[in-house]
């Protein structure tokens, strides 16, 4: 591993490099290697002192001055060696003043320091290291060439897959064959397809190779098999030499040597960047460090050095961030990750177009560390990128063309164009090489020289086949013979890379291992890191114990001193369950939690930071910590305010239980996640594994009376376990004494106890107390001498689960490889039509070259104008100014360009003129022909956002339809907008995804495509003013972005107005605008106007202010480099800003926007409409079309609809079948009772589906209504109603096995009420959380309310706790208010009216009547004054009693009414009325979408 080594040439930015040559010569040894071996034990002990990393930098640090300069790096190494050490002791000074000012109190200009603020190191010795203590050290290199032969990639596709419905969800699930062969590997999946065939080539230390493509040609697959990611393809055939080792060996022994950097970026959102490359370090710090180096300030050097290369030391204490967090910008994440695998120091490195979301200059340098980190530790680098540069271009050895799974060419950069033209296609001599190189795989952009059209290859097969013939080819496999030839004499080279891998092995690091550090220390450092995590979300911290203190309370308040009665033995037992219950699942976040870590684990194990195992272990360490404070005081505060036995044993007995219990259930959600291939079918398990666990903990139905079948789950039941051991702590120690009501008989006349008897379980006859003891016995059987064997239990489950989970993380990989799958909807007639239409049209333009005529017509004239821009947001100090005094306009015919560097303010620019701005104050005026814009202006604009946000159900017709239906006049004819649609389609060359499902970025349309959906939606709105678009360029490949720039082009050409954002354009595509706006940091404008052919006139503007472009150099990269946008530093020393402000270009831009207002308010002021409509199209339509596409992404959305059927179905027969046809019994009335009470657990399972769907469709209704596409009215009716179908399916299903299985009451009256009941409870479950959900920002919040909402509604419907004992206050308002109130209470009293009882023997109370009297004489007195229940032979004086007769004497005293059923059906219903009043109230005016 060569990580320092790698990083600290983060002089990169000092322009250092060496001749490769005189590194050979002079025996260059790495002077620092972050993975290089075990850390001595004095320099351990500074990990547990650093958890987090926070290295010393200045107060004020000097601004970056330094370009990557690899030529310089070379030649003036020593000068520049000697410059940095007296820059470090200035910058050492400008810390110590804590100023910018010197000494005489003048502003010190930062930009002209000549380098970053850096402590001081010598350069030389950093880089290269004193050659006695590198030999001393034993520190040696490590270089491995890579060799491919015949190299063929498989994988399944090759054939169209059809969108699947909810239909077809039923089938998938009962192929039980089918599905069993899938999950074991053998079966048809799909027809298998060679991926890339026929690649050969040799890469050697110290090369750098491009490799080219258009998307989807096999780029990826390419980097991932050469750096030995092989997972998720089918078959990888062809010899792949890692020097001397194949690959097996390679990755059996140096995994971690050749690493892929994917194109995403996946990291702990909560870490800051300092804290996730820090982490990186702990696994990868040498234990031999040059000059004794400690390790605390290796890692304080090589991160400082990084964030130095990448310019983002100011993001070192800022959390990275994702799409839900916010955190550092896009491309300062992007370069975060870059860091992050330079620290695996591997000597094969592959990167997957990792320029993403970086402007022209930090991609050039970041082109340039690659460089010289290859040149001076002699790794081999891969690195595919979209729009590379000619100045990224000539910084690589080798390129390689790829095009539709064939290697094209593969040759020296310098000769790869002359190839190619060779060939017979025409030069483009102003057009960068890889942009010419990937358009002659391209047929729509290829051309051929005049005359040899029918000679040069046209297909893939034919290029590949024409390579093969070709000298390169020829040359190729004399350098692979010679490399062989290589392999058998450098057996020195090799020796030295096996000893270097194993001295980068820490001490107890096993020889076999490839990991650096060994297991504990792994272990260690995830436990700072798994710390630092949950300490830095504070968020769902605070929530998590807000959450658990309220409970607590309310639990406290509920069962306040529980009384030493018979009243508060079954109120005892509710309270330890539900204490149980409520901590042990909290751990259910476990199961999103794993899942969604696990693009993070994979990335990690492959870059053999830790073993997955090692993270497992961590994370239960420091979750356990965490979690036994919060259930310390939860404790607390529910024991003694409940008044639960005082005895010191009891109360550690209790906390120790919750906590083993909270410990056991958390493994078991991991463990669950591992095994489970997706979250769907992760809930499915989830809900059946979970309601077999309630069911048989001992609380619902007791053990001897579970079904057989069922009571060998309560030794795996972690929570059953828990409630016995509970209960046994409690009851142990305590007896109870029989209160008058739970005496038999009572009233006035039985005063003698000795002809009494208590009718609670334990009682005797003739006494008045309960042990406790006898009451566990009695009811649950229970033995208090089995509490320690069964809290021996848990700890073995713990076990358990912990090696399961251990074991299973280590084996399975899902989500670590494979290739995304696009869907198709099917075609109809109309569909097949317009396709075969579509073509034509390609085919016609093919032949016409590209220049096929446009039916576009805009009419609009108008101009938008803005003068004095400015933009404030708040923040804690006050005001910070985004915009600073911007004027601008844009014209019809005129394409516009913004740019500059990244921050520089071009999206919140386009945000405030587009109208999209609801947070901040803005200033001066923005007018569209010399007027404010009206009601109508967002509908008349178009704005391209940067984020692809969509409907990932629809097809792209489908969202480009939707698009023209709602945004283009209502007048215009839906035949009209359809047509235009189609010729969207065409002009964007979307005619092979016209019927592609959209999906998510994870399994869906690539990158390019949904770019070009985007702009399609806005395109297909037929905008009247404008069109906004930000960064439409980004992430696609050259040709893609040259097409968009060109169709642009054509729409400027045709009368629309265009302001555009675009990073990385080439000279090629640059000159296609009209106009430049140039932004610098701060939000400053640096210039507005005209560009020039040839950019003239503003390259005139930069020359006349002091900065010459060079004549080879793309003025749009050299402008960024000229106003210090990257590395680079600005020239001259005054700023660009202040230029700009003091130009007669910005005087002249004041005058002509002066004279633009005045003409077009008389041109325009007489055509002017006097009403403006906000919305294209009436509320009606906009409901009808809104509402046909959300019924239509339901039923494309089979695991959504089937998900929820599939948990409803399961938890009703699991429930039914655990109470199967139930007898009369006494003890079966309140069995009936728990099984109504599963009912209450609907909302559970569905709040947590609907409130994620709901705040997704959210994310799109933002997009689309701030293009006043519809209203807020039609989106949530529309989800509302397309839950209808859904829920009632669901009702059926969770209805008929709950109710009929455990033999309710068949009446058709009884059993239509029932189901009433149950749909009115889907309904309002459903509506509940998409009520939560509007009331709250994102779906992670409002799952964060769902266990307090839910716990609320159960506590407090008379089940756990009976209404009379429920105290006053919460019984006054909160018992009436809750919704299961309604729903036990109507249920309830449906099944037990008239339902007779009779109990079983052990049923009975028995006791003796007074000497002379028989029974019935005894109790007559008792009946006569309503008594309950009957006695089984009144002939004999010894009573045998049963509590309950009918059904209605056991409902009764709950406080529940029969006559009140159909008023609380009513009732329940109206809660649904209230659910959609707020959910209506909130989606209109709670607006989340902060920006």
């Amino acid at each position: 591993m060569q990580a320092a080594e790698q990083v600290i040439n983060g002089a990169h930015q000092h322009g250092t490099n060496h001749d490769p040559t005189k590194v050979a010569e002079e025996d260059f040894r790495r002077p620092l290697s972050v993975a290089s071996s075990f850390s001595t034990p004095e320099n351990e002990k500074t990990v547990s002192n650093t958890p987090n990393y926070a290295p010393t930098r200045p107060a004020h640090p000097a601004r970056v001055d330094t370009g990557v300069s690899v030529k310089q790096a070379e030649a003036d190494f020593a000068e520049l060696s000697k410059e940095l050490s007296g820059i470090s002791q200035n910058s050492a000074r400008l810390e110590r003043s804590g100023s910018k000012r010197s000494a005489n109190g003048k502003e010190i200009d930062v930009e002209k320091v000549e380098t970053r603020a850096s402590h001081r190191f010598n350069l030389e010795e950093t880089l290269r290291g004193n050659r006695e203590m590198d030999m001393e050290v034993g520190i040696r290199a490590k270089r491995i060439g890579v060799l491919w032969e015949d190299l063929k990639v498989c994988g399944i596709g090759g054939v169209r897959n059809f969108v699947k419905t909810f239909p077809d969800s039923f089938v998938s699930f009962f192929n039980i064959p089918g599905t069993i062969m899938n999950m074991l590997g053998v079966g048809k999946k799909g027809r298998e397809f060679d991926i890339l065939k026929g690649f050969r080539g040799v890469a050697r230390p110290g090369e750098m190779v491009l490799v080219l493509g258009k998307p989807s040609s096999g780029c990826t697959t390419f980097l991932k098999v050469i750096s030995n990611q092989r997972f998720g393809y089918t078959r990888v055939e062809g010899d792949v030499l890692y020097g001397p080792y194949d690959a097996q060996t390679f990755a059996k022994r140096y995994r971690g040597e050749a690493v892929y950097n994917q194109e995403d970026d996946v990291h702990h959102p909560s870490l800051t960047v300092g804290q996730t490359l820090g982490f990186a370090l702990d696994t990868k710090t040498p234990g031999k460090r040059p000059a004794g180096m400690s390790k605390k300030d290796f890692k304080q050097r090589v991160i400082d050095l990084l964030l130095k290369m990448f310019n983002i030391e100011h993001t070192l204490n800022t959390v990275v961030g994702n799409q839900f967090m916010r955190g550092v910008s896009g491309g300062e994440r992007k370069r975060v990750s870059i860091a992050e695998m330079m620290i695996t120091g591997s000597c094969v490195c592959a990167w997957d177009n990792s320029t993403r979301g970086l402007d022209a200059s930090t991609a050039l340098d970041y082109a340039k560390s690659l460089r010289i980190m290859t040149n001076i530790y002699k790794t081999t680098t891969f690195v595919s990128l979209y729009q590379a540069s000619e100045s990224i271009y000539s910084q690589f050895d080798s390129v390689m063309v790829i095009d539709a799974g064939r290697q094209v060419f593969y040759g020296p950069t310098n000769e790869a164009r002359g190839y190619f033209e060779g060939l017979g296609f025409k030069e483009k001599p102003r057009q960068t090489t890889p942009d010419y190189l990937t358009g002659c795989t391209d047929p729509f952009e290829r051309q051929y020289k005049p005359g040899m059209e029918a000679h040069v290859p046209h297909t893939s097969e034919a290029l590949a086949q024409a390579f093969t013939d070709s000298i390169f080819a020829k040359r190729l496999s004399d350098d692979m013979t010679a490399y062989r030839h290589q392999l058998e004499t450098d057996k020195e080279v090799y020796r030295d890379f096996e000893i270097a891998n194993y001295e980068a092995k820490r001490k107890h690091t096993p020889k076999s291992s490839v990991y650096s550090a060994p297991f504990h220390i792994q272990i260690w450092s995830l436990m700072q890191r798994q710390f630092l995590i949950k300490w830095q979300d504070k968020f769902s911290l605070v929530v998590s114990w807000i959450t658990s203190m309220t409970i607590a309370i309310l639990l406290a308040t509920v069962w306040l001193n529980l009384p030493l009665t018979s009243a508060g033995a079954f109120t005892r037992g509710g309270l330890l369950f539900i204490s149980l219950l409520f901590n042990a699942f909290q751990a259910f976040g476990e199961l999103a939690g794993c899942l969604l870590g696990r693009p993070i684990v994979n990335k990690h194990r492959a870059y053999t930071f830790h073993r997955p195992s090692a993270l497992w272990l961590a994370q239960i360490f420091v979750d356990v910590a965490f979690a036994a404070t919060q259930i310390l005081v939860f404790s607390i505060i529910v024991y003694f305010a409940c008044g639960l036995v005082r005895d010191a044993g009891a109360f550690f007995t209790f906390y120790l239980v919750i906590v083993t219990t909270y410990l056991a259930m958390t493994l078991f959600f991991r463990t669950v996640a591992c095994i489970c291939s997706s979250f769907d079918v992760a809930l499915k398990s989830a809900v059946v594994i979970i309601t077999l666990f309630v069911l048989t903990s001992g609380y619902l139905i007791q053990y001897a009376k579970e079904q057989e079948w069922l009571r060998w789950i309560f030794y795996i039941n972690a929570l059953g376990l828990g409630f016995s051991t509970l209960m046994m702590n409690e009851f142990q120690r305590i007896s109870l004494t029989c209160i008058d009501s739970n005496l038999v008989p009572t009233g006035s006349g039985y005063t003698d106890i000795r002809y009494q008897a208590c009718t609670l379980a334990g009682g005797a006859a003739g006494s008045n107390i309960i042990p406790g003891y006898a009451y566990l016995s009695d009811t649950f059987q229970y033995d208090p001498g089995q509490l320690w064997r069964n809290w021996g239990i848990i700890v073995v489950l713990i076990v358990v689960f912990l090696f399961l989970n251990v074991v299973l993380g280590e084996k399975i990989t899902w989500g670590a490889g494979g290739r995304t799958v696009t869907f198709y909807a099917k075609e109809n007639k109309e569909r097949q039509e317009l396709n075969q239409e579509l073509m034509k049209k390609r085919e016609a333009r093919r032949n016409d070259g590209g220049e096929e005529g446009s039916e576009l017509n805009i009419t609009s004239k108008a101009v938008l104008t803005w003068e004095n821009l400015t933009y404030d947001v708040p923040v804690p100090s006050g005001q910070l100014r985004l915009l600073r005094d911007v004027f601008g306009f844009v014209k019809p015919g005129q394409l516009t360009a913004l740019m500059g560097a990244s921050g520089a303010g071009k999206t919140t620019l386009l945000d405030v003129l587009a109208a999209r701005k609801n947070v901040g104050v803005i200033g001066g005026d923005v007018l569209v022909d010399g007027i404010a814009p009206g009601t109508a202006f967002q509908r008349g604009t178009s704005y391209a956002e940067q984020l692809d946000v969509h409907e990932s159900t629809q097809t792209v017709r489908e969202a480009l339809r939707f698009s023209a239906a709602l945004r283009q006049p209502y007048e215009v004819s839906k035949e009209d907008k359809y047509s235009y649609v189609e010729e969207v389609i065409s002009l964007l060359e979307m005619e092979d995804i016209a019927d592609a499902i959209i999906g998510d970025p994870d399994s869906g349309l690539a990158v390019e495509q949904r770019k070009r959906v985007t702009i399609g939606v806005e395109l297909a709105a037929k905008p009247e003013l404008l069109l906004f678009l930000d960064e439409p360029t980004s992430g696609l490949d050259s040709q893609s972005a040259f097409n968009i720039v060109r169709f642009l082009r054509k729409l400027s050409a045709a009368g629309q107005c265009i302001l555009c954002t675009i990073h990385q354009p080439n000279s090629a595509l640059f000159e296609n605008f009209d106009r430049l706006l140039l932004l610098q940091k701060g939000g400053e404008t640096v210039y507005f106007g005209e560009i020039g052919k040839d950019a003239h006139v503003l390259l005139d503007y930069f020359r006349r202010n002091g900065a010459d472009c060079p004549s080879d150099a793309n003025p749009a990269e050299w402008m960024l480099d000229a106003i210090g946008a990257g590395n680079a530093p600005r020239i001259g020393d005054q700023d660009w800003g202040e230029i700009w402000r003091n130009s007669s270009e910005l005087a002249n831009t004041k005058d002509e926007i002066v004279q633009i207002k005045e003409q077009r308010i008389k041109v325009a002021g007489a055509h002017r409409k006097t009403e403006e409509k906000e919305y294209a199209t009436p509320l009606w339509h906009q409901i009808k079309v809104v509402q046909n596409r959300t019924h239509l992404a339901f039923w494309r959305s089979p695991n959504y609809g089937f998900t929820r059927l599939f948990n409803h179905v399961a938890l009703s027969l699991i429930t039914g079948f655990a109470y199967f046809q139930l007898d009369n019994s006494r003890s079966s009335l309140q069995y009936r009772i728990f099984v109504i009470f599963q009912a209450t657990v609907l909302p559970a399972l569905i709040l947590a589906q609907v409130e994620p769907k709901y705040d997704l469709s959210r994310l799109i209704f933002y997009r689309e209504s701030a293009a006043k596409a519809y209203k807020q009215l039609p989106f949530t009716l529309g989800l509302v109603l397309a839950e209808m179908p859904y829920s009632l399916i669901c009702a059926i299903g969770f209805f008929l096995p709950l109710y009929y299985i455990p033999g309710f009451q068949p009446a058709s009256d009884r059993a239509g009420y029932q189901f009433l009941m149950i749909l009115i409870t889907e309904l309002f479950a459903v509506t509940l959380g998409q009520m939560i959900s509007a009331l709250t920002p994102s779906s992670f919040i409002a799952m964060l309310m769902n266990p307090f909402v839910i716990i609320i509604f159960a506590l407090f419907c008379g089940v756990t706790i009976p209404q009379p004992q429920i105290p006053k206050f919460w019984r006054a308002w909160l018992y009436q208010l809750d919704p299961w109130t309604r729903l036990i209470g109507g249920m309830v009293v449906t099944e037990l009216e008239g339902r007779p009882v009779v109990c079983q023997p052990g049923e009975f109370n028995r006791f003796n009547a007074p000497p002379g009297q028989t029974c019935g004489a005894y109790m007559h007195s008792f009946f006569a004054a309503g008594g309950a229940g009957y006695i089984l032979d009144n002939a004999t004086s010894a009573c045998e009693y049963c509590a309950y007769s009918v059904g209605n004497q056991f409902y009764e005293p709950l406080g529940f009414d029969f006559g009140n059923r159909w008023r609380d059906l009513g009732i329940l219903a109206a809660f649904i009325g209230s659910n959609l009043v707020f959910l209506f109230l909130g989606s209109r005016f709670l607006n989340f979408n902060r920006r």
